[in-house]
């Protein structure tokens, strides 16, 4: 079985889909914006869609408010000329987006063989047209989203989740969205980093919870 990040646009859903399903459209929307800068029809969707935060009053109202109005004051050209100066350009990027990096220093080193043996595990494999290796955090995301979603419930179920949430999220996740946070040219990246950092929080706690 392959499996990619998507390129399409992400619907997003009315606050009563369920937790389960907002987990893992949030988890999908997150994977979109990290493997590519948000499209016009994106842009278009945070413009008129119902955007309410996937926990009012919670951890994350305030960084979902703040991306829904970074995406909403931005325009594709903006977005991508943004994505291309922290994660593109011929060389090293200003800020990289891989595990690895940021568990070890350097790219394609032990914990991606490490996620290769777990993904591999659950029947998952990236795209070989693709050249982003899989600890690219738009990959884990979309894993973490079909582990959810899924309808392999031998695989797709909460253990599971919490075993690689532990493993392959929650070591590097808040580093990179630091990193991210930190870079001048950063302003809808800025938002995106500082909700997937909310994100993490509150679903490394959750998952306190059932340990």
């Amino acid at each position: 079985m392959s499996h990619e990040p998507p390129t399409q646009a992400v619907q997003i859903q009315s606050p009563d889909q369920g937790e389960e399903l907002q987990r893992a459209e949030l988890y999908g929307l997150l994977a979109r914006l990290w493997f590519a800068p948000p499209d016009a029809e994106l842009l278009a969707q945070f413009r008129v869609a119902v955007t309410e935060a996937p926990e009012p009053g919670g951890h994350l109202e305030l960084p979902w408010q703040n991306l829904v109005a970074a995406m909403r004051a931005t325009t594709p050209e903006a977005a991508a000329d943004e994505y291309e100066a922290l994660f593109g350009g011929v060389g090293k990027p200003e800020v990289f987006l891989y595990g690895s990096y940021y568990l070890t220093g350097f790219l394609n080193e032990k914990p991606l063989a490490a996620l290769r043996a777990d993904l591999a595990l659950l029947g998952l494999a990236r795209d070989e047209q693709r050249p982003e290796t899989e600890d690219h955090i738009a990959f884990v995301c979309e894993v973490m989203r079909w582990l959810i979603a899924g309808d392999d419930v031998a695989v797709c179920n909460l253990e599971q989740q919490r075993r690689f949430f532990r493993s392959h999220v929650q070591p590097w996740f808040e580093a990179l969205c630091d990193a991210v946070a930190a870079h001048p040219r950063a302003l809808l990246t800025r938002e995106l980093a500082e909700l997937t950092k909310a994100f993490v929080e509150v679903e490394a706690q959750a998952f306190d919870m059932i340990e």
